[in-house]
């Protein structure tokens, strides 16, 4: 009798499995060996599974489930991972922490569906099928962005994010914290910034005109709260990325400090409408004294090595009506207001490089990006390959085929999204982060790619998992296990949607 393949296959698909006759069942009597330095996998396993099935996996030296560190697997990188599955034990291998969480999710998605249960599971046999597999990603970077200034999401559902991230091994979770209509994040120093900035007295209800909800909108984490949801993440692998809006998209800060802005005479509102606002900060050096210190805050807090400061879709036109600012170009040398952009931005992209961090920045053309910013290439597929070429770093991100906020399709059915397009299924399957025409140094800079919802169109967590899933589902399989047919990837997603289910995940049919 040929072996049985997995109950619903693996997705993202590994590198290498074969499947085998027989199956290991895990049962109360089934007992944790733990390598030096793995007991975080360790951990993991036991609080992923402990739900559904009550198991409570302790230690032993004899334990039939084997959790190993070995750094003399240098193939398998910094994610990647080794599982054996045989029908008295199973040994899962790693040169890293981070490639045993890896093998945990996979062992997890091998169990039963039901394992995915947040409450008890009772008569379920809890088998792994035998089998051996080796699985190492193909790209260093495989993200998502959630933006919590245009509607504040709980602490709680940015847990339940992120561990819908880990189960699909992204490891990224870019934060987008600040914008013209909420800062969300607390600075000491500054105090006006979530309590001013982090309110809005109502919000659009549609793409254009002036239709507005009437219904104020707010909200802010406390710093305890970011630092576990950072610690939460940690535990499963995955980087929280955050991003501090500027020069541009900065109305929320204007708004709580007046004198940051171009004109401190006049007192504005955090923003209520979607879309591109004009107000930008102003280039005083008070400007760049707040920029540092709203940082080192920043920093302080989430020990990501990648911190993202914005920078694109900023209107230069209250500097070049500001006396100030057109003052401050000459004195720069610069041709006129409109390069204070890149100046500004080089500006706070040292000081990161010289905190030890490394600047990331929205890129709208590919070339505009001082040389030292990883660059987020998501106007035009050209620009990743143009940055890749002049030296960035790069994270491949068209926003037609990553933006999870446009909507999936253009049936009548479908609820309202970003407007002016449609990024469907086969949309995000089909994009390749590394341009075909990438030299391979050019192709080496590009480390990889990441999904991104704006949520203008997206209030609650249910609509936010509507959008994202199963598209994040498309990205973590390619990012993971490189190009795949649409027939291999719809087949694995077939049985895979079991699992959303079992996660009470509201998904797009």
């Amino acid at each position: 009798m040929p072996p049985s393949p997995p109950r619903t296959p693996l997705l993202p698909r590994p590198t290498k499995a074969r499947f085998k006759a027989g199956q290991f069942t895990l049962d109360s009597d089934t007992r944790l060996r733990v390598t030096p330095g793995a007991e975080p996998a360790a951990q993991l396993l036991r609080t992923l599974l402990a739900p559904a099935t009550g198991l409570p996996l302790p230690p032993a030296a004899d334990g039939q489930v084997v959790l190993a560190l070995d750094t003399a697997l240098t193939g398998l990188g910094g994610e990647g991972y080794g599982l054996t599955i045989g029908p008295r034990s199973v040994l899962l291998r790693a040169r890293t922490v981070t490639g045993l969480l890896r093998g945990v999710q996979t062992v997890r998605q091998l169990l039963p569906v039901q394992a995915l249960s947040a409450s008890p599971r009772h008569g379920v046999p809890w088998t792994l099928p035998c089998a051996d597999i080796t699985d190492v990603p193909r790209l260093p970077w495989r993200g998502a962005m959630l933006d919590v200034a245009r509607h504040f999401q709980p602490l709680s559902y940015l847990l339940r994010y992120v561990d819908l991230l880990a189960l699909h091994k992204i490891n990224v979770f870019h934060l987008h914290l600040t914008d013209d209509q909420g800062w969300r994040m607390p600075v000491a120093a500054y105090p006006k910034l979530t309590e001013i900035g982090g309110h809005r007295s109502r919000s659009m209800t549609g793409p254009t005109g002036d239709r507005y909800d009437g219904t104020p909108h707010g909200g802010a984490y406390t710093r305890a709260e970011l630092v576990r949801l950072v610690d939460h993440a940690a535990a499963r692998g995955i980087t929280v990325m955050p991003e501090i809006e500027m020069p541009g998209h900065a109305r929320a800060a204007v708004a709580a400090y007046p004198h940051l802005g171009n004109r401190p005479e006049r007192t504005l509102d955090v923003w209520t409408r979607w879309g591109v606002c004009d107000t930008t900060l102003g280039v005083h050096e008070e400007v760049f004294d707040f920029c540092r210190t709203v940082l080192e805050e920043v920093m302080d807090v989430f020990p990501s090595p990648y911190l993202h400061i914005g920078g694109d879709e900023c209107p230069t036109t209250e500097w070049e009506r500001s006396p100030a600012a057109r003052a401050r170009a000459r004195e720069a040398g610069l041709p006129g207001p409109a390069a204070l952009h890149g100046w500004f931005l080089g500006r706070v992209g040292t000081f990161l490089t010289r905190q030890g961090r490394r600047p990331v920045g929205w890129a709208e053309t590919g070339t505009e990006l001082p040389e030292d910013f990883t660059v987020m290439a998501w106007r035009d597929p050209a620009h990743a390959l143009e940055a890749a070429r002049r030296g960035h770093d790069v994270i491949n991100s068209h926003h037609r085929a990553t933006y999870l906020d446009y909507p999936r399709s253009a049936g009548p059915d479908e609820p309202p999204g970003q407007p002016g397009g449609v990024v469907g299924l086969r949309d995000v399957h089909g994009h390749d982060p590394v341009p075909g025409a990438a030299s391979p140094e050019a192709a080496a800079r590009v480390l990889g790619t990441q999904a991104h919802l704006w949520t203008e169109y997206a209030a609650t967590p249910a609509r936010i998992e509507y959008l994202t899933y199963p598209r994040l589902c498309a990205l973590a399989d390619r990012s993971w296990s490189g190009p795949t047919t649409w027939t291999d990837f719809s087949s694995r997603l077939a049985g895979h949607t079991a699992r959303l289910d079992a996660l009470e995940v509201s998904r797009h049919p």
